[in-house]
């Protein structure tokens, strides 16, 4: 047994180290090329009610002296400062199909794959499977280790069963991994170094959300194992705790839990959960734990005021007044234009608030040179900004200061893990995933079983494990999931191979590539009866599909960004919008329209520190899309419509309140 010492630093610490820092350190998203961002830090001025392509901060004497000067509910009347005719389409600044590999031969190909590759003879396979973990090749570990695990008669089933839990948690893939744990502590329960797979099946159990599960395993780890590694991960971990409710529960049944007296202390005095009501319960905590009374002590709980400061932090790129760069950032002026139309709205129903915009330009050396003004400190909310690495910085820096920021555009839960004062105003691909996971088991009848095909890139992949997870935590199946690249025909291909569509209950297909659509559709054609089908909203514009194909009864969308051209609010919005910019609001201007309406009013009936007012409210519907709500604790929007076409109009199947 003399490898187990390297088998538990390479597999078990290693394991929860590297997919902790997976979350940590996801990659930064590509930013759209630009030329050298201007210098000025200084924010857009002005006592206009202009665009952000008319309020230049070299022309102020405020923006001179490095001070933002709000701005007012005054109309904008310019023609200069409305969006140019040749920038309709707005630009999203997100990874386009294009930017995905043109075919799957240009990856790095890697290390040779070991030989004999699912052989009859378990040590080999035993060997393969420990190769290709140290490749990172998890899928393909897992398919060597599985066999050689059930294998009782085999010397090493115990360390390939754990192996195998490794690869499966390293890829994310939680359910597999707690599956073979379950069968490693049951069929083998002699193992002499089962206290790694209760450390490994302890953070299986955090990244499920079962935090009670999670602490009842790693309590049964002996008081001299992996003592250190245990109080990280719940260090990690218990701040992720969403609801208070759920921190009284597990207080109730883990009473001498430090870590977790320490988590919810936290949330209490730095959270922005602390109410009168929790005044016993913190000080007691204080005293039970040891804790620094300065530091949990909470702040001062801010006042209402009759207006409230917003800072909006995007990349306005002033400095660069280019052809090319104001076509780029379209997006940016639409979203801005939308903001100044919701301050409008909000200061006609009594409840003003003053925008201050400061440009961020394309990269974080400029935002942080905006974060350093002392004036940003003093406001009552922070919108932006749009870049990933940029979400990161000012995440800290809200964290520090304990101001609320909304990332208006992301759709990575991971950026508002662990920190109670970031929002994404978009639904998470998880949420997406899990709301449309409830939607087809609750509504579309009929096996519960899927097939689930996610596009090879981040958001997607989060996607389909989300999906997974949750359908199957319902009672369903998803009996394939599998990543393709939909550039690749035969990656489409190989999606479906292997199973016979006309058995399945229903077909999930995550992604926004122009191919996936035409050739789905075009397969489904062929099946009688067809499966339900499950996919996003972006097909309804792709031009390689038609409407008719679409039509089909058992087409279904997500949808998190419908508008209902009939209703009130959206013909309202248009019109506005319409006689200010000369053009039809582009999506990106419906966004920052919804965004500050809904948050302007947060603050004009809780303050500043409104977490809790959002956790205990539920989704409500929303001004121009059809809602918006936290409930729970979440930090990313919580709705997401359902949408299908009948008579060639879209309806929506998940109304506010109907689930």
């Amino acid at each position: 047994m003399r490898y187990l010492p390297a088998l538990r630093l390479a597999a078990c610490c290693a394991g929860f180290v590297l997919t902790l820092t997976a979350h940590a350190q996801q990659p930064a998203a590509k930013k759209p090329a630009t030329t050298p961002p201007t210098t000025s830090t200084k924010p857009a001025a002005g006592t206009k009610a202009t665009t952000p392509a008319k309020v230049q901060p070299a022309t102020t004497s405020a923006a001179s002296k490095g001070k933002a000067t709000p701005t007012t509910t005054k109309s904008a009347a310019t023609t200069a400062a409305k969006p140019t005719p040749t920038s309709a389409t707005a630009t999203k600044p997100a990874v386009t199909p294009s930017a995905r590999p043109a075919a799957t031969a240009a990856k790095p190909v890697g290390p040779p794959l070991p030989t004999n590759m699912g052989s009859a003879d378990p040590n080999i396979r035993y060997k393969n499977g420990k190769t290709l973990i140290d490749q990172a090749r998890y899928d393909l570990a897992m398919q060597e280790l599985e066999p050689v695990a059930a294998n009782a008669q085999f010397g090493r089933a115990p360390e390939a069963a754990y192996l195998y839990a490794v690869a499966a948690s390293r890829a994310q893939k939680w359910a597999e991994a707690e599956q073979m744990l379950n069968l490693l502590r049951n069929q083998y329960p002699q193992w002499s170094n089962l206290p790694e797979a209760f450390f490994l099946q302890g953070q299986v159990s955090f990244e499920q959300g079962d935090f009670d599960n999670a602490l009842r395993v790693l309590a049964q780890l002996p008081s001299d194992r992996l003592a250190t590694e245990r109080e990280n991960m719940k260090a990690v971990y218990l701040p992720r705790i969403k609801d208070k409710a759920t921190y009284l529960s597990l207080l109730k049944t883990y009473p001498q839990e430090a870590a977790l007296g320490r988590a919810y202390a936290d949330k209490l005095a730095n959270g922005g959960w602390y109410t009168d009501d929790d005044r016993t319960q913190l000080d007691q905590l204080i005293a039970q734990f040891s804790l620094d009374r300065a530091r949990y002590t909470p702040r001062p709980r801010a006042q209402k005021k009759s207006t409230y400061n917003i800072g909006v932090l995007l990349p306005f790129e002033f400095g660069d007044p280019s052809w090319e760069t104001r076509r780029k950032n379209q997006f940016v002026t639409d979203l801005y234009a939308g903001l100044r139309i919701a301050q409008d709205s909000l200061q006609r129903e009594g409840r003003p608030v003053q925008l201050f915009a400061y440009d961020t330009g394309a990269d974080t050396l400029q935002l942080k040179q905006v974060l350093a003004l002392p004036e940003l400190a003093g406001m009552d909310l922070i919108i932006g900004p749009v870049y990933k690495s940029g979400s990161k910085i000012l995440a800290r820096y809200a964290q520090q200061k304990q101001i609320v920021v909304v990332n208006p555009l992301s759709e990575d839960g991971a950026l508002v893990l662990d920190n109670p004062w970031h929002y994404l105003f978009e639904p998470s691909a998880a949420t997406q995933a899990r709301q449309a996971a409830q939607f087809a088991f609750t509504r579309l009848g009929g096996p519960r079983t899927a097939l689930v095909l996610y596009e090879d890139n981040k958001d997607e992949a989060a996607f389909g494990q989300a999906y997974k997870q949750t359908y199957e935590a319902l009672g369903g199946q998803v009996v394939q999931l599998r990543r393709i690249n939909s550039d690749v025909e035969e990656s489409l291909a190989a999606g479906f191979a292997r199973v016979d569509l006309k058995t399945i209950g229903h077909l999930v297909v995550a992604s926004n590539g122009k191919k996936a659509g035409p050739y789905t559709l075009g397969l489904l054609q062929t099946q009688t009866p067809r499966p339900p089908l499950i996919t996003y909203a972006s097909w309804l514009e792709n031009n390689r599909v038609s409407l008719g194909q679409l039509n089909a009864r058992s087409v279904y969308f997500v949808h998190p960004k419908f508008t209902d051209k009939t209703s009130e609010g959206v013909r309202r919005f248009r019109q506005l919008y319409t006689q200010r910019q000369n053009l039809p609001p582009s999506v990106f201007a419906f966004t920052g329209f919804e965004l500050l309406y809904y948050f302007g009013n947060q603050l004009h009936q809780n303050g500043p520190a409104f977490q809790q007012a959002l956790a205990t409210g539920g989704p409500v519907s929303g001004s121009v899309f059809q809602g918006i709500g936290y409930p729970g604790g979440a930090h990313d929007n919580q709705y997401v419509p359902i949408t299908k076409l009948e008579r060639l109009e879209v309806e929506v199947l998940n109304p506010v309140g109907i689930r």
